[in-house]
């Protein structure tokens, strides 16, 4: 059960993959956003089964006015943005229940089943407490968000003895260790008045619903978290829960990354071709653009990914004129991916000097281009709306500028180059800080340098002066070497075989002595990314305990905490 946007989902669906070719015994079904079909294809060809529901991967203010009435309630434009994304919340977690129920509802559990769950799925850690199933939790990335710094002392006073029963956990049990690095948000309010109403459950994790009291008699293990990050990138401290685990980067299949079929074929060695690495004839211009023998030098790569989807990306024509700057300051070229952003190709589109320049092929004597690729700006700047292996295409650039998305930033770090990073919320901050401290990596830019609020010339020459001065030093021969020595580093590891190897360790050990389960009853894992990214967040609960009825009156225990803000 995976929810967010693309880098916060498809590393999972690739693990979800993985695990049902390796453990075949298994039924694996995979929960996530209608707005990823394009896993539906990847997933049923490794025999999972896909379940969507109908919640945005992120609800961006922009996005929620153009949500139709039907989906948000009535009176709709007389909502508040907080009170239609409560409703949209609410929806969500009623699709999640109902595609959780049809897979464990139907035949009984048993040991072997479990839910995998993103930091954003945390619906998955409640419904796994209800149909008693065990929860592991799965990520890309570190944890996206912090507790308050008033939560321990809040919890301690409005919770003592759970405090205590926390505090004074047996080994490899959980304890407030696992509280305090993930597990703290499970007992915010959203989460005790959806337990107590519509599960059933108690409101307050680990309490027995009636008396309130910690379930002192049940110990529940310290749940299993996967971290699917590179210990050469990020060590583990010492602090985190013992169940912890990094495992190294989880790639995508690179069948999975192309928009292009034909590409598809040709670079994963399903069509022969005559010529190695080479793309499609319809994108023939992108690879001329990349590896053409009349160029100098390597491009410098820019893509922000999801970026625009999120709300961030509001002058469109600005960030085009920030780069238009650069180029025309330097000689660098470069290769935009703009993710499929409507807003950013329609501006690339309405370019003044789109038909112009795009007639310059001729006289480069440059393949056509295809209907997702546009050439601007003397030729320098290509814009592509597709997709391509980041595996394929960054050895062939000579820097990355990019929104430190943890996809991106492995990606970068894997192929050796040079990187620019601008982040714009949560994790993104963190990888930026940790490229730069590594080596590979300027100070971080601020979104303002690169995606100025308004396009008036003093905004953007101050916005290229420094996007410039942040590649130029990027591009120094220190952060260059520093960049490939990291890269040599990582060469060796396999993140998603580590990640099965723990899991068959953790979890499949005690599968070998239960007796057979009969055909009509396959074993479950459920990997579920539905919920919307301002609005998920990590939830757990304990497994070992059957479920009870949980008195109405007991949601007034969580309210005791206020929920984390998070960006809108």
């Amino acid at each position: 059960m995976a929810f967010g946007t693309y880098g916060d989902v498809f590393p999972l669906a690739a693990l979800a993959a993985a695990f049902a070719n390796d453990q075949q015994q298994y039924t694996v079904v995979f929960i996530t956003h209608s707005a990823h079909q394009s896993l539906l294809a990847h997933l049923a060809a490794s025999n999972v089964r896909c379940m969507h529901v109908s919640s945005p991967p992120v609800l961006a203010a922009e996005q929620l006015e153009n949500i139709s009435y039907n989906s948000v309630g009535s009176n709709a434009e007389h909502e508040s943005f907080s009170r239609r994304k409560e409703t949209i919340q609410m929806e969500h977690r009623e699709e999640c229940l109902a595609c959780v129920e049809e897979v464990f509802g139907n035949d009984p559990s048993i040991h072997s089943d479990f839910i995998a769950i993103n930091f954003f799925a945390l619906e998955g850690w409640h419904l796994a407490e209800l149909f008693q199933v065990k929860c592991i939790i799965a990520a890309p990335y570190f944890v996206p968000y912090s507790a308050p710094t008033s939560f321990e002392s809040q919890f301690k006073q409005s919770f003592p003895l759970l405090y205590k029963y926390f505090e004074e956990a047996p080994s490899n049990t959980v304890c407030w260790t696992d509280i305090s690095h993930w597990m703290w948000a499970l007992f915010m309010e959203t989460w005790g008045l959806w337990r107590n109403d519509c599960l059933n459950l108690s409101p307050i994790p680990y309490t027995d619903p009636v008396t309130d009291l910690p379930l002192w008699h049940v110990r529940a293990e310290s749940p299993l978290l996967l971290y699917g990050f590179s210990k050469e990138i990020v060590e583990r401290p010492g602090y985190w829960p013992s169940s912890a685990h990094v495992c190294g980067f989880w790639f995508l299949p690179m069948a999975w990354q192309f928009s292009c079929d034909k590409c598809s074929d040709l670079l994963c060695g399903n069509v022969t071709s005559p010529c190695e690495d080479i793309l499609c004839a319809n994108h023939a211009g992108l690879e001329h653009f990349l590896t053409g023998n009349s160029y100098l030098s390597l491009p410098i790569f820019i893509g922000l990914s999801s970026i625009g989807s999120m709300g961030f990306l509001r002058n469109p024509k600005a960030f085009l004129m920030v780069i238009k700057a650069v180029i025309e300051a330097t000689g660098y070229r470069f290769i935009l991916f703009t993710a499929g952003y409507q807003p950013l190709d329609s501006a690339i589109r309405s370019s003044d000097s789109l038909v112009a320049e795009s007639s310059e092929l001729d006289a480069h004597h440059s393949p056509a281009l295809s209907c997702d690729s546009t050439l601007l700006f003397n030729s320098r700047l290509f814009c592509f709306s597709g997709s391509i292996p980041y595996s394929w295409l960054f050895p062939k650039c000579a820097a990355a500028i990019h929104h430190a998305g943890s996809g991106s930033t492995a990606a970068a770090l894997f192929s050796g180059i040079p990187q620019v990073p601008c982040p714009f919320l949560l994790d993104q901050f963190y990888w930026a800080e940790r490229l730069h401290w590594l080596g590979v990596a300027p100070e971080p830019l601020k979104r303002q340098h690169l995606i100025p609020d308004t396009d008036d010339p003093a905004s953007i020459n101050k916005a290229a002066d420094m996007l410039l001065g942040a590649i130029r030093s990027a591009l120094s021969p220190e952060i260059k070497a520093q960049a490939t020595r990291i890269a040599n580093r990582l060469a060796s590891e396999d993140g998603i075989g580590e990640a099965l190897r723990i899991l068959k360790e953790k979890v499949l050990p005690e599968h070998k002595v239960e007796p057979q389960r009969p055909s009509h009853q396959p074993r479950q894992t459920v990997l579920d990314p539905h919920h919307p990214r301002q609005e998920t967040l990590p939830s757990g609960a304990r497994n070992a305990a059957p479920p009870g009825p949980a008195p109405r009156d007991r949601c007034r225990h969580a309210r005791g905490l206020a929920p984390p803000r998070l960006p809108a």
